[in-house]
């Protein structure tokens, strides 16, 4: 008796694990990846979140991190992190996505951004723009201004 209560035991908690995990199945290559990148963004692993993002221009790892720490905005968690992903346009090596992302720490009451968002396909990998991080974060790409040149005065004597 003490076995068929046991065996019993067992076959509900291999029927119950899989169901009350968040279930992935159905997510496409792009949610899977910007999932990826939003987690992340969230865990403070900047160095590997700038390394997943495309199209950084001429921003630095090290001036990423800087700008990324230096913001309380994140990536909600669990099932605020995105919903709504719709996927609006998927070529070889660019999409479009819509999707409201959850976020914390915002100025205000700004709870999510719903947007639409560009990935690029770069060695078979999805990859956000550093732009859009960026942009969800409320970091200005402001550019250093350019270094002034003196030219030189030559002095002439009459």
């Amino acid at each position: 008796m003490k076995d068929m209560v046991r065996l019993f035991a067992v076959m509900m908690l291999l029927l119950v694990v899989p169901v009350s995990g968040h279930t992935q199945e159905g997510e496409t290559p792009l949610e899977k990846s910007m999932s990826r990148t939003l987690d992340a963004w969230r865990e403070g692993r900047y160095e590997l979140l700038f390394d997943m993002l495309s199209k950084r221009g001429k921003v630095s790892r090290e001036q990423f991190i800087v700008k990324m720490r230096d913001t309380s905005v994140r990536p909600a968690c669990c099932w605020e992190k995105m919903e709504k992903f719709t996927v609006l346009s998927e070529k070889t090596s660019e999409a479009t996505v819509y999707v409201k992302i959850g976020l914390e720490g915002t100025p205000l009451d700004t709870k999510s951004i719903t947007r639409e968002f560009k990935l690029t396909n770069q060695g078979g990998d999805w990859k956000m723009h550093l732009s859009d991080i960026f942009s969800i974060a409320g970091i200005s790409p402001v550019k250093s201004p350019p270094k002034k040149r003196h030219s030189r005065k030559i002095l002439t004597y009459n």
